[in-house]
């Protein structure tokens, strides 16, 4: 089983690969779910650091609904992230209603070739789940991100379940959403093959009128993860 490390800063993709999980989600700003990283960011740990590198395409917080200068925003992006040799795009786009946004996440993911596409957390707004995976099989992505619509990916195990096998090895279900080295195994004992984690802690920095907990992936987290699984 595979371990994705949702990583905020330098800090924690560094901690990501000294723990020995196999890839990173690379973003920032997960207090809001997270968006995009910076250029700075990004180019500073794909060049340094020797760990497969997914990055979140996601252009500010909110809803999954962007407008057309919002798309062209991410399309930008995506090319930026071929340029600087990451190995994954994490997206997907929404339509008002709810459904997936089937042109404009096929552009993302044509875009994004020959890179790994990971269609994000808004799978889990979708109204109808079954027929989204379909969809996302249809247009080629490779993953999907998802807690299985619930709070928590523990809570939301059997529908990863019936999606994995509707699945049918065509698209890889991510779970994601609560994952802890206490509740791991219940995820590779679903038959799922890969999961994803924040396996973060916080710490207070104490710094005049802007003081505020920052929050990190931490090591020994990940690696009480791996050990289960």
């Amino acid at each position: 089983m595979k371990l994705e490390i949702c990583a905020n800063s330098y800090q924690s993709a560094k901690n990501a690969l000294e723990a020995g999980a196999h890839r990173i989600e690379l973003c920032q700003e997960l207090s809001v779910g997270g968006i995009t990283p910076s250029y700075g960011l990004l180019k500073k740990v794909i060049e340094e650091l020797d760990i497969p590198v997914f990055v979140l395409i996601r252009p500010r917080s909110g809803n999954f609904v962007y407008s057309d200068d919002e798309f062209q925003i991410m399309k930008n992006d995506i090319q930026v992230c071929k340029d600087l040799g990451c190995k994954g795009i994490v997206s997907g786009i929404l339509k008002p209603d709810d459904t997936i946004d089937v042109e404009r996440t096929k552009i993302l993911i044509d875009l994004a070739k020959p890179l790994s596409f990971t269609f994000h957390r808004a799978f889990d707004e979708v109204k109808n789940p079954k027929e989204a995976l379909l969809q996302l099989v249809e247009l080629g992505a490779d993953r999907v991100l998802t807690s299985g619509q619930k709070v928590t990916a523990e809570e939301g195990l059997e529908l990863l379940k019936e999606l994995n096998v509707l699945a049918e090895n065509r698209i890889t279900i991510l779970a994601g959403g609560g994952i802890t080295s206490k509740n791991a195994n219940l995820f590779k004992e679903a038959g799922l093959t890969e999961i994803h984690a924040s396996a973060s802690s916080t710490k207070k920095v104490n710094d005049g009128m802007f003081s505020v907990a920052i929050t990190f992936s931490d090591p020994m987290k990940i690696k009480a993860i791996l050990d289960e699984i």
